[in-house]
């Protein structure tokens, strides 16, 4: 879990997410088109992937990707991106980390 925790820290915006996952494809295309430069961790392509996915499950992130941190805090999966960007709260909370500039 602290390796996670590390990891989420190290840039504004950090996505665990697997290739094969659609999900992740879309939460990753919806940050990309915003402008963000997100840190991306494909579990799939990593050699300590299935004990971060662990981890990732263990936070409370159900299914286990993708998982998002904006800010070094887990802001949750795809739900949970996609209702904040409803909401009109995503970009105020990109823009509050450094995410995005304009």
């Amino acid at each position: 879990m602290e390796a996670v925790t590390k990891m989420a820290s190290e840039r504004p915006v950090v996505i665990f997410s697997k290739n094969s996952c659609c999900m992740s494809h879309s939460i990753k295309t919806l940050l990309c088109d915003f402008g963000v430069n997100p840190a991306v961790y494909e579990l799939d392509e990593m050699q300590r992937g299935r004990e971060i996915e662990q981890a990732l499950l263990r936070l409370g992130c159900n299914p286990s990707v993708p998982a998002v941190f904006i800010g070094g805090e887990f802001v949750g999966g795809a739900n949970e991106v996609m209702s904040l960007h409803l909401k009109r709260s995503l970009i105020p909370m990109l823009k509050r980390v450094g995410a995005l500039w304009v």
